[in-house]
């Protein structure tokens, strides 16, 4: 599927997704253009999504995060759907997560402090639909968070 200029181009970007088209045509000794018709293969094929921004919350001030992990009331058949509907709205929740087995759902929350926290998690967490069960997991340190792939 990928060859090895693709894969080259995916190393690049992954170390720096900032680089500019020239630059990495520079670095890989390719044309822009032939590099450019690499990038839209790799986007159009679903490989490349896009660049972001990596936003350092603790640097905004927020100091505590905290796993959810939620169990729902799979009686009713809507569950999911209206818990999720519900999560996606929650500013501060940043990642939602689905699983098979006894937690359904894992939700992951910031807050600027624990009175902020206890504010979201009282305000907004529990008043989502069809929560059976929730446990939260508060963060103390993050040993790896590493999106880079072995290509």
């Amino acid at each position: 599927m990928l060859d090895d200029l693709d894969r080259r181009i995916l190393r690049h970007l992954q170390r720096d997704p900032a680089l500019s088209v020239p630059e990495l045509a520079d670095r890989l000794g390719q044309s822009a253009p032939r590099l450019t018709r690499r990038l839209e293969k790799l986007q159009s094929g679903g490989i490349l999504r896009g660049q972001r921004a990596v936003i350092d919350w603790r640097a905004l001030g927020y100091e505590v995060e905290v796993s959810l992990r939620v169990t729902l009331d799979k009686t009713q058949t809507r569950a999911f759907d209206d818990f999720l509907e519900g999560a996606r709205g929650i500013p501060e929740v940043l990642e939602i997560q689905t699983f098979l087995g006894r937690v359904d759902v894992r939700l992951s929350v910031i807050a600027r402090d624990i009175a902020h926290y206890q504010h979201i998690y009282r305000r907004k967490i529990l008043t989502l639909p069809h929560i059976a069960d929730i446990e939260a997991l508060m963060h103390v340190a993050r040993i790896k968070s590493d999106e880079v792939l072995p290509i």
